[in-house]
C-alpha cells in the first residue's frame, strides 16, 4: 500500500539524527519535560485563567483519556478548528499524546475548504467551539460530518449543545488510565498543516515529531527565549508561525509562558502586555500599523516588550524602521512557510539588515538554492525562484503525489514559489511570487479557487483575480468578471460567495467589470494585462 506522504530518506534522517537535529521523542515530550523541570511555572495564560505546568499536563491527561474512549485512535486525523483558547492548547497535546494527528485548521475556513479538508485527511472527529446563530461552528462540524463518512465525532469546546456532540470538559472528567502513545512514532506525522497553496486544490502539510520539535527548540534558540520568557500569541494559533516560529511549541520547550490573545486588536493585546510583562510576539505587517498608532495613545505599559516579530508577507522598510522609536523593543522579521524554512534576522543585527530583509536560514543544516526558470544558480543580489531542503521542510505534501512531482525537485528540493535574492551576507530579500495568488494580510489566496467561486454565480461568463499592491494588507485581491448585463454591486457578488462556503479573508477586496478578459497569444487570460489595467486606473 502506498504511503500517506513521503519521508526523507532512510541516510539523510540518519545524518539529521547523528548531528543532533531529531530526536527520538514526540512532541507531548516538550511539555512532559516541562511539567517534570519546572512544575509550578507558569505555562499558559488564557481568558479561562491560568495553568502551571503540572496543571497543564494533569489536564492533558485527562483529556487524552476522555478521546481514547470515544474512541479516536492512534493515527486518526482530527480537524482542529479553535479560536486561541485553552483548549486549542489541551486539545492539540492530548491527540499528540494520544498519537492521533491534529489537522490545524484556521477559524476563519468557510464550509467549502473544511469540507475539502476533512475528506482529503479522511478525519474522524472535528473540533470546534460553541458559538450563536448562523456561524455557529457546531452547525459547520454536523455539515461536515454529513459530508465526510469517516467523521464520526463532534467535539465542541463550550456547551456541547447536542446530544451527538461531546464537550472537552466532559471528555476531561472522564476516568481511565492515560493510553500510552506508539513506539517509535518520532520520524511519523505528528500533525498536519495546511499550505496557502496555489490552486483551489487544499494541501496538507505533514510534520513529522522530529522536525517540528527540532524547527521549535531552533527557532527558540534563535529567538532569544528561556524560561522567564512570555509569549503572546495574538495571530491564530493554526498558523504555523504562531505554533512553532518560535510560537506555542518553542515557548514550552524553553520553559516560558504562552499567553493566548483572544482577538488581534491592539487594545487587547496591550492590556495583556501590561499584565503579564509580555517579553516577545507575533504579527502580520496589515497589523502593524494600528498597534503603532495604538502605542501613541495608549497608557498602558508596554516597557517588558523586547520583540516583536513580523511576518508571513513582506514588510516595507517605512514601517519596519517606526518599530524600534514607537514601541521601544526589537523588530525581528521572519519570513517562512508552514513546508518548512525559518528565516529570521538576528535579534543583533543592526537596523539596516532588520529593516530591508526577511533574515537568514534558522539551521546551519538549511540547504539554499536561488535559482532562474531553468534551475539554473543565479548569483547574489539577483532575483530567482527559492529552492530548499534541510532537517524540517518537507519532502512531500500529504496524499498529493501528482502535485508533489510540480513542487519538488528530483533530489529533494521543495520549490518555494517565492521570489528572492541573495544578499552577499546571506540574508533573504523576498521580491515577489512565481505563482498565481496573493498574498493578502499574511493569508495565501489562490487565485484560481476564488475564479472557480466567481464563475459558478449566475450571470457571470469571465473571472480572473489578481493581487494589487496595498499599504495595509500587502496585497489586496481584485476580481475582473465578464457578466451578463451590468456588473452586479460588490456587496451582492461578497454575500454570494459567503453562501457558497468562501472563507472571508478570500472574497475579493474590489470588484471591476469588463466586457473581456484579455488573452495571451497562446490563449490564456493574460494577468500581466491585467495588472497594468490597475497601475493605469488605482482603486478611488
Amino acid at each position: 500500500m502506498e504511503q500517506d506522504w513521503t519521508p526523507w530518506p532512510e541516510e539523510v534522517a540518519a545524518e539529521y539524527r547523528r548531528a543532533g537535529y531529531w530526536r527520538d521523542q514526540t512532541l507531548d515530550a516538550l511539555l512532559r519535560e516541562g511539567a517534570r523541570r519546572h512544575g509550578a511555572r507558569t505555562a499558559l495564560v488564557s481568558p479561562s485563567g491560568r495553568l502551571d505546568y503540572a496543571g497543564l499536563d494533569a489536564r492533558v491527561d485527562r483529556l487524552a483519556a476522555g478521546l481514547a474512549a470515544l474512541p479516536l485512535h492512534p493515527g486518526e486525523r482530527v480537524l482542529v478548528q479553535l479560536p486561541n483558547c485553552e483548549e486549542y492548547v489541551t486539545v492539540l497535546f492530548a491527540l499528540l499524546r494520544l498519537g492521533a494527528v491534529p489537522v490545524l485548521v484556521l477559524p476563519s475556513l468557510g464550509r467549502a475548504e473544511v469540507v475539502a479538508l476533512a475528506r482529503l485527511s479522511g478525519a474522524a472527529a472535528h473540533v470546534v467551539a460553541a458559538g450563536r446563530g448562523v456561524r455557529d461552528p457546531r452547525l459547520l462540524a454536523e455539515e461536515t460530518a454529513r459530508a465526510c463518512p469517516t467523521l464520526r465525532h463532534v467535539v465542541v469546546a463550550g456547551e456541547p449543545g447536542a446530544d451527538r456532540h461531546h464537550g472537552v470538559a466532559g471528555l476531561a472528567a472522564s476516568a481511565g488510565p492515560v493510553p500510552e502513545a506508539p513506539p517509535g512514532r518520532a520520524e511519523d506525522p505528528a500533525l498536519l498543516l495546511l499550505s496557502g497553496g496555489t490552486t483551489g486544490v487544499p494541501k496538507l502539510i505533514p510534520r513529522t515529531h522530529a522536525d517540528y520539535g527540532y524547527n521549535a527548540r531552533a527557532s527558540a534558540e534563535v529567538c532569544g527565549l528561556h524560561g522567564g520568557s512570555v509569549y503572546l500569541a495574538v495571530l491564530p494559533a493554526a498558523h504555523n508561525f504562531t505554533m512553532v516560529s518560535p510560537g506555542i511549541l518553542g515557548t514550552v520547550a524553553a520553559g516560558g509562558t504562552v499567553v493566548l490573545c483572544p482577538d488581534p486588536s491592539p487594545t487587547t493585546a496591550f492590556s495583556l502586555v501590561e499584565a503579564e510583562r509580555v517579553t516577545i510576539t507575533a504579527l502580520v505587517p496589515a497589523l502593524l500599523p494600528h498597534w503603532l498608532d495604538e502605542a501613541a495613545r495608549t497608557r498602558r505599559d508596554l516597557s517588558s516588550l523586547e520583540v516583536l516579530q513580523v511576518g508571513g508577507s513582506r514588510l516595507d522598510e517605512a514601517t519596519a524602521r517606526r518599530v524600534r522609536p514607537e514601541l521601544g523593543c526589537r523588530l525581528q522579521q521572519v519570513f517562512g512557510m508552514a513546508e518548512g524554512l525559518n528565516n529570521y534576522t538576528p535579534l543583533d543585527a543592526p537596523d539596516d539588515v532588520v529593516c530591508t530583509t526577511q533574515g537568514r536560514p534558522l539551521s546551519p543544516a538549511d540547504e539554499i538554492r536561488v535559482v532562474d526558470e531553468e534551475d539554473r544558480p543565479v548569483p547574489a543580489g539577483t532575483p530567482g525562484e527559492l529552492l530548499v531542503r534541510g532537517p524540517y521542510t518537507l519532502r512531500g505534501y500529504y496524499r498529493a503525489r501528482e502535485q508533489d512531482a510540480a513542487r519538488f525537485t528530483p533530489d529533494g528540493f521543495y520549490r518555494t514559489g517565492d521570489l528572492v535574492r541573495r544578499t552577499a551576507d546571506g540574508d533573504l530579500v523576498v521580491v515577489g511570487r512565481v505563482k498565481d495568488q496573493v498574498n493578502r494580510a499574511g493569508e495565501k489566496v489562490a487565485a484560481v479557487e476564488v475564479e472557480e467561486h466567481l464563475l459558478a454565480l449566475p450571470g457571470v461568463r469571465a473571472a480572473a483575480v489578481v493581487g494589487a499592491p496595498d499599504p495595509h494588507l500587502g496585497e489586496r485581491t481584485v476580481a475582473f468578471v465578464v457578466t451578463d448585463g451590468p456588473c452586479p454591486p460588490q456587496e451582492q457578488v461578497r454575500r454570494a460567495l459567503l453562501e457558497r462556503g468562501l472563507a472571508p479573508f478570500k472574497v475579493p477586496d474590489e470588484l471591476r467589470g469588463l466586457p473581456s478578459l484579455p488573452l495571451t497569444g497562446i490563449g490564456k487570460v493574460d494577468k500581466k494585462r491585467l495588472r497594468e489595467l490597475l497601475a493605469d486606473s488605482p482603486a478611488p
